[in-house]
């Protein structure tokens, strides 16, 4: 079998949030770059990236499409093989940036073709270490939201099922301590005391204010804080992290394999938290989640929860998978939450299929 043509486009999605109605900004966008890998025996893979912004899109389905070339004529069951010779070819352009997030889409199309080659889900394929997985609402209860929504918009993903969510803080305008433990102390009431609650910062508090409103917001027996500090400031963050009992996640925004290493040795985290696209794909991801077994941490996805499902669901360690529907709009069946768990897709491969209507409705 030989990798015969390589297809991209840039799709730009809706920024709405539908799983509790929540106000979008106006002519919001999210871009995407979506990818086909064809095969002579006819079999096709499908990948994904993203970048978030329309400014870098093009430049991403450019790389997408020079590293997607240097794939014809190779065999798509030979992972490791491809990808070593992407990043020959491409000398010192990575692991940050543009060159992963290309690697990303065509490493997850490689693998979707070898789960339909085999005939298995790529969570099989992975360690099949479980079927179901649980998964929290994510985007519903965001930072930019009023509270009053926030407080009704809560209330309303426990009655659709969902026994996790997660919020923000961090609030708009200067860092209000009062106002931050409030927002907390609103979506834990309007929950109860059995449902999980997560929060991201997004980087946006510094070590002393981490560990200060992480402190006062403790009594809420929050599920994690997220991305405290500065991604890249693994003392700061293990500052933190042994200062808190509530468990703190990170990882999303660190390209690459490398800096996990560091991260997990200075103890900095209690939960990996890894964003598939920017890990370099689905080879990178289950590496990086055998050595967050090595330290005894679980490990938790960011995004495409599609792609994602299958991750965690493959490995001992895998927590729970966020459900952030943006992506959803690119494939004709998305695997659904029920009661608060997501099913791997019982078909070949990713067991997805793009939205032909939809790539062309959302073109750009």
């Amino acid at each position: 079998m030989k990798i015969t043509h390589v297809e991209s486009h840039i799709v730009a999605l809706p920024l709405d949030e539908p799983l509790a109605n929540g106000p979008a900004p106006k002519d919001a966008k999210q871009m995407f770059v979506t990818l086909r890998l064809g095969t002579d025996e006819g079999v096709e893979g499908i990948g994904i990236s993203f970048f978030g912004g329309a400014v870098m899109s093009g430049s991403l389905k450019a790389a997408i499409d020079a590293l997607g070339a240097l794939t014809v004529g190779e065999n798509p069951m030979q992972i490791e093989k491809i990808v070593g010779k992407l990043r020959g070819a491409t000398g010192q352009s990575g692991p940050g940036g543009i060159f992963t997030l290309a690697l990303s889409a065509i490493d997850i199309a490689l693998w979707d073709i070898k789960g339909k080659v085999l005939n298995q889900p790529v969570a099989r394929l992975l360690g099949g270490f479980r079927d179901r997985v649980p998964t929290y609402a994510s985007g519903a209860l965001m930072r930019g939201f009023p509270l009053a929504h926030v407080e009704k918009a809560a209330a309303r993903l426990v009655e659709k099922g969902f026994r996790q969510m997660k919020t923000q803080l961090a609030l708009p305008g200067d860092t209000n301590p009062e106002l931050e433990v409030e927002r907390i102390r609103v979506v834990r009431n309007a929950v109860g005391p059995k449902i999980d609650v997560m929060c991201d910062i997004n980087q946006r508090w510094d070590v002393r204010q981490a560990i200060s409103i992480g402190s006062r917001v403790e009594e809420y027996h929050l599920f994690w804080l997220e991305d405290v500090v500065a991604h890249d400031d693994y003392p700061g963050l293990a500052s933190v992290a042994a200062a808190l009992a509530t468990p703190i996640a990170a990882g999303e925004y660190v390209y690459g394999l490398v800096p996990f290493r560091h991260m997990l040795e200075a103890r900095s985290v209690d939960i990996v938290m890894v964003d598939v696209l920017r890990a370099g794909g689905i080879s990178q991801w289950v590496k990086i989640a055998g050595m967050a077994e090595a330290f005894n941490l679980p490990i938790v996805n960011h995004l495409c929860p599609e792609i994602s499902v299958h991750l965690v669901a493959a490995v001992p360690n895998g927590l729970t998978v966020e459900y952030m529907p943006w992506s959803g709009k690119l494939f004709k069946e998305v695997p659904q939450p029920v009661n608060g768990e997501l099913t791997v897709p019982n078909k070949p491969g990713l067991g997805l299929e793009f939205d032909a209507d939809a790539l062309k409705r959302y073109g750009a």
